[in-house]
């Protein structure tokens, strides 16, 4: 317990699960041979309804029949170079592909997981849009495991002198579908609403997921995915960059029920400590709820829990939000939450309230948010509109809460009734079970909830897969070296010191780096050494990506390789290379061409060089006079600016300490 009464995440007994979700690079999808390419433009679209198809025991899932609720209908945005009619649901998948099972065997074996020598595709129920099936296809190809993380340095919750190496148990390893892209209306001209593109779909992945391990330290969270992350791409089967691994991570404390909730979306390693600790505290806090709600013995009376009160604010001026629902003859509804006063603005920790878990509810309907008695009057809602709603409720307001939406009349009823289920869930259970989305702050919104067993069935249009003796053996000579062996690898053969070594092997840029550094027309001329290109890609382009206006997106490897190319030809100096990347980074030029043309970074001739290095040393004879030697780094300065990039910075300096030095001799 904390000096100030706050409990520690090792107070709370906080247990994580990780979900590990990895591209793989094939060039295919998992059932079709489309490359999973970005495509310039959709010229195919259309729209599909989807609704919870029945489990294999008969049920259905939760997660799914929730998502149904919403009666969404879906758009989809696809084009020939990047997927076909298996992504539109329009034809049966063809073969697995077999690079994606080799990868998916090499990962197992790298994790010392029992293989399964059959695979039987299931179907796993999505009906939130992403696939156009209503279903994402996956297999089981393995089970057990484990691997080793190295300890973080000792912190809070976790006493020094703990051991260097931690192992953590793995569950399962799974080869799935990867799901559609999300589009946004407006960021592609052939996109007229929000909806979904095709070229991302059936992408195969690798999940892998871990044995629940305690997480009193949140950093050990992020170290076992390192770990994690460090391994897979160590098989060189995997795809780098922005979006091509997703941690989920499932959290749980001690006295929350049981009930485990997953956080989905974590993009960055960096948020996973401050997801977890956010989750824990927002799980005990919804237990504090949780007891107050049973301790006011919340009476839920199905006759007169709920009414509509459209008709009091129909004459409302005073609030703008309410207006607007009443312009669009929405249904303002109040639903009352009998003896349960203040339960709605009740915050045992900082931002984690009851009405804000509903107003999280609702938005997942396409609803603004609530208004809540807690809370009023305010808004523009004033003491007599309060009144009004709560004698219509037949509600005190001394002893009674309230809640107040406004939706379509047609979906009014199963929002209020999807509001009144999550608040006898969290009277009943303290923390329900949900599926939850990352912030990029480590704050987490309400999803869905967790999806349960009705969630999977057989997937008829996919014969069972064999796995051979072959194929296991191959997996087993596939695995990686350990990440710490690979490091010194990777340092050995370039010469490069350690900690550049470790930032390549967890970067998007390990095999640029090695192709780039290994190629004979760069080594060649002699002027571009290994140290230099892991620094440009390590070191420049996130130092300019942490810029505003800058987008690493724009700097493609064919750009990198191009930079390089012209350098290792002589035509720029090395000092141009950053200047370069900023100019494509920042949109100011869409070619390695453009952006050398309009910074004039073309490299100067030996003698116009001597002659610039000259001008300036004429020009700065007092300083040389006052200074001395010491006036080579201002000289330096100037020349610099003046060239731009155009001349090796080695050189320059060269010419500038000679040149002070004939100044100097011809001034005695």
């Amino acid at each position: 317990m904390s000096a100030q009464g706050t409990p520690s995440l090792g107070d709370l007994g906080v247990m994580v699960g990780l979900e590990i979700h990895q591209q793989l690079a094939t060039g295919k999808k998992l059932f079709c041979d489309c490359p999973p390419k970005e495509p310039d433009a959709y010229p195919i679209t259309f729209s599909r309804r989807l609704r919870s198809a029945s489990g294999e025991v008969g049920g259905h899932d939760p997660a799914a029949l929730f998502e149904g609720a919403k009666a969404k209908t879906v758009t989809y945005y696809a084009n020939r170079s990047s997927s076909c009619l298996v992504e539109q649901d329009e034809e049966p998948p063809h073969r697995l592909d077999p690079d994606a099972k080799r990868t998916a065997l090499t990962i197992a074996s790298a994790l010392k997981s029992k293989t399964y020598t059959e695979l039987h595709t299931m179907r796993k129920t999505v009906v939130d849009g992403s696939n156009t099936t209503g279903f994402q296809r996956t297999m089981l190809v393995s089970e057990g495991g484990s691997f080793d993380v190295p300890l973080p340095p000792p912190s809070q919750g976790r006493p020094d002198g703990a051991p260097g190496v931690r192992q953590i148990g793995v569950q399962s390893i799974c080869l799935e579908e990867d799901a559609a892209k999300i589009l946004e209306a407006g960021a592609h001209a052939d996109v007229g609403t929000k909806g979904y593109g095709l070229e991302r779909l059936g992408v195969p992945l690798v999940e892998i997921a871990t044995e629940p391990f305690d997480a009193s330290d949140p950093d050990m969270v992020r170290a076992a995915a390192l770990s994690l992350g460090r391994m897979l791409r160590g098989t060189r089967m995997v795809t780098r960059g922005l979006g091509s691994i997703r941690q989920d991570v499932n959290v749980s404390i001690r006295d929350g029920g049981g009930s485990v909730v997953e956080v989905k979306g974590v993009q960055q390693l960096d948020q996973l400590a401050d997801v977890v600790s956010y989750e824990a505290y927002r799980q005990h806090g919804l237990t504090a709820i949780s007891a107050r709600l049973r301790e006011c013995r919340w009476d839920h009376d199905v006759s007169r829990d709920r009414a509509d009160v459209t008709g009091v604010f129909r004459k409302s001026a005073s609030s703008k939000i309410i207006q607007k629902a009443v312009k669009q003859n929405h249904t303002i509804m109040a639903v009352a939450f009998r003896n349960a006063a203040g339960i709605f603005g009740y915050s045992p920790h900082e931002d984690v309230r009851l009405g804000k878990e509903i107003a999280e509810l609702v938005r997942r309907f396409g609803v603004g948010g609530i208004f809540h008695s807690d809370e009023l009057p305010a808004y523009g809602i004033t003491g007599r509109d309060v009144a009004e709603v709560a004698e219509l409720l037949q509600a005190s307001l001394d002893a009674d809460a309230f809640i107040m939406l406004a939706a379509p009349a047609d979906r009014i009823g199963p929002i209020t009734d999807q509001i009144i289920s999550r608040v006898r869930r969290i009277a009943t259970d303290g923390v329900p079970a949900d599926t939850r989305m990352a912030a990029a702050d480590g704050r987490t919104a309400f999803l869905r909830p967790r999806p349960g067993s009705a969630r999977m069935y057989p997937e008829t249009d996919v014969p069972t897969i064999t796995i051979t003796r072959e194929e296991l053996d191959r997996a087993a000579a596939d695995a990686p070296k350990p990440w710490s062996e690979a490091v010194s690898d990777l340092q050995d053969t370039y010469g490069i010191n350690r900690q550049l070594a470790e930032q390549l092997w967890d970067s998007p840029y390990l095999g640029l780096f090695e192709e780039i550094a290994s190629g004979q027309n760069v080594r060649a001329a002699g002027m571009v050494e290994p140290t230099f290109v892991a620094s440009a890609l390590c070191s420049s382009i996130t130092r300019l990506a942490r810029q505003e206006g800058m987008d690493a997106g724009r700097l493609d490897d064919q750009m990198i390789r191009e930079t390089f190319e012209i350098l290792g030809k002589g035509e720029i100096a090395k000092e141009s290379v950053e200047m370069i990347f900023q100019s494509i980074m920042s949109a100011k030029a869409g070619t390695v061409p453009d952006a050398i043309k309009s910074a004039s970074m073309q490299s100067v001739g030996a003698d116009e060089l001597e002659g610039i290095v000259s001008g300036i040393i004429r020009d700065n004879m007092e300083m040389i006079s006052n200074q001395g030697e010491r006036a080579a780094g201002p000289l330096m300065g100037i020349a610099m600016k003046r060239l731009r990039g155009r001349a090796p910075g080695q050189r320059v300096n060269e010419l500038i300490v000679s040149g002070i030095a004939d100044a100097l001799r011809g001034t005695k």
